[in-house]
């Protein structure tokens, strides 16, 4: 690990001046401090915002729950109005990685970090929330842009998801047996606006599969998502899967989401 500096800050002022002054920010750090570890990342500079009390929390307001960037996996598995609102995201922050994941790790973190195969960005999309930093408020639609890749600008930091609650919801994963990333991760939300269909895990980055969408908007049945062909051309190939079964697991588990559904 390469040496570098670290402030505390206890306010969200504090924070956004050190942010703007060039220091990373350090979330939950399930993925900055493993990078960190193996010489992979040379942040200089880290804000830890685990102090922050403001950033942490959750509420719900209208017909949205709000929370906190800094509210860790383990807060949102066990919230009885998160498990109210949206059984879906109670299941989704329950199932990733492990206790000492769950117990660290923060949905902000999750989600400005963007890996291709994080679960928290599936929701984000899927449920077209908002994301709500210390600039602007950013649609879903428009935040994620590509693997590790998001719509922040430096020294932006987020400050809080805002989830519309949906009619009904199901996030369905199949694990990466040792890191417990989502090898293909599917959520699928009934809202008002119609069926949202988000793919984690899959390729380079998460995205919406317009084409499951469209089926599951005319007849929201596990035949006819098993009706949509799922092109292979834009999954990842590695050692765990080859890009083909990736393809497979996408029409398997949103099959798998609508049954639970319906």
């Amino acid at each position: 690990m390469y040496a570098f500096t670290l402030d505390k800050p206890a306010s969200l002022a504090d924070a956004q001046k050190a942010a703007a002054g060039g220091a990373k920010p350090l979330a939950g750090g399930q993925t900055l401090l493993a990078s960190m570890k193996l010489r992979l990342s040379d942040p200089g500079n880290l804000v830890d915002l685990g102090g922050v009390k403001e950033l942490a929390g959750i509420r719900r307001e209208g017909n949205a729950l709000v929370i906190g960037a800094m509210t860790r996996h383990i807060d949102v598995a066990t919230s009885a109005e998160v498990a109210a609102a949206i059984p879906a995201l109670t299941h989704l922050a329950g199932h990733i990685g492990d206790k000492q994941v769950r117990a660290m790790g923060t949905m902000g973190g999750s989600v400005a970090n963007n890996d291709p195969a994080a679960c928290y960005p599936s929701a984000v999309l899927g449920l077209g929330a908002t994301v709500h930093t210390t600039k602007r408020q950013i649609a879903a639609d428009e935040f994620f842009q590509g693997m590790f890749t998001t719509a922040l600008e430096d020294g932006e930091l987020i400050t809080a998801i805002s989830y519309p609650v949906p009619k009904k919801a199901a996030y369905v994963k199949f694990n990466q047996p040792a890191s417990r990333f989502a090898l293909i991760g599917v959520f699928v939300a009934q809202t008002d606006s119609g069926v949202r269909v988000a793919v984690t895990g899959a390729g380079n980055g998460v995205f919406r599969h317009a084409g499951l969408e469209a089926a599951l908007n005319a007849s929201f049945t596990p035949q006819s998502a098993a009706g949509v062909k799922i092109s292979a051309d834009d999954c990842s190939a590695d050692l765990h899967a080859s890009a083909a079964y990736r393809a497979n697991l996408i029409s398997v588990l949103t099959q798998r989401a609508v049954a639970q559904l319906a």
